[in-house]
């Protein structure tokens, strides 16, 4: 097993022979700040996506601006493998649902995707939100799926994990307050929702306690946004860095399958964490919106 194709096994790397050449001349020159920002490259978003022997160029708009604020609408690596995520999740998971209708007992990949949707319905629907959750196990599945297969992407050769960029885990972390708003709104009533942001306490500390509530109603988002960010961005990094040593002690070849045995170790981890970080993404939005809807069951018991 070759070093390109360690570089092409889970990484962002795209040309890794061209990459390690390059990577190797800094090394040469005794440049580590130029085989840093080689290896980078491979993590970051880019307006083009490179491919086996070609480099597409992905169309590029000018930014829209907006109450002062510019948003550039471009399309980039990213949101391709984003796009692609949600056509290979439409696609099979249709498939495997069409398949699943016409057998009682499911088969091959149906019988796998039911093992999931099973769990996350027993383990973290049910046991965090009780029967009334079910209405919404449909989101809490997409998120799951959906997560785990732009996790998974970034593990091919040529691919990129769309979650190690920050505004698409803003994203799932926006579409997740909304849910978790939404779910506890339905279950409260607006005139119980509100009254929970004063905390229960005297109107006097009303100023103090309503501020609070209203950032940690933040905070929550917030925390999975970053976690899932940091988590698939990190694990990337490590094997980056654990292969540019190579290239720095280039001049002392027997070290070289250390690194390389420990980047492929954690390339076997970055295949768990892919599963672990969709589960605690799906885990932790089901425990917010379960909160948020028994409290209304709480507050009952308490009168009572």
């Amino acid at each position: 097993m070759n070093v390109a194709f360690l570089l092409f096994n889970g990484t962002e790397a795209v040309h890794a022979t061209a990459d390690t050449a390059r990577a190797a001349a800094a090394a040469h020159e005794g440049g580590s700040q130029e085989i840093a920002r080689y290896l980078l490259e491979h993590v970051q978003d880019s307006h083009h996506l490179e491919l086996p022997g070609m480099t597409i160029e992905l169309p590029h708009f000018e930014p829209v601006q907006f109450l002062g604020m510019s948003f550039d609408m471009s399309i980039t690596k990213h949101v391709v493998f984003l796009w692609l995520a949600a056509a290979i999740l439409i696609l099979s998971l249709g498939i495997v649902a069409f398949q699943n209708s016409r057998r009682k007992v499911p088969r091959g990949a149906g019988n796998l995707i039911e093992v999931f949707i099973v769990f996350i319905r027993d383990e973290i629907v049910l046991a965090n939100m009780g029967p009334g959750g079910m209405r919404y196990l449909p989101y809490l599945l997409t998120t799951f799926f959906f997560i785990l297969l732009m996790n998974l992407l970034g593990l091919f050769p040529y691919g990129s994990s769309a979650t190690g960029n920050v505004n698409v885990t803003a994203g799932l972390a926006i579409i997740a307050f909304v849910m978790i708003q939404a779910s506890a709104i339905k279950a409260q009533g607006v005139k119980h929702y509100l009254a929970h942001l004063t905390g229960g306490v005297h109107w006097a500390l009303w100023a103090i306690m309503i501020p609070i509530e209203i950032l940690g109603l933040f905070t929550k988002p917030f925390a999975l946004c970053i976690r899932l960010f940091a988590n698939m961005t990190g694990g990337h990094l490590v094997i980056l860095f654990l292969l540019g040593l190579i290239f720095i002690f280039a001049q002392a070849p027997i070290i070289a399958p250390i690194p390389v045995a420990f980047a492929v170790a954690i390339d076997m981890l970055e295949i768990f964490v892919a599963f672990l970080q969709a589960y605690v993404f799906t885990m932790l939005t089901s425990l917010f919106m379960g909160l948020g809807m028994q409290q209304e069951a709480h507050s009952e018991k308490e009168h009572r």
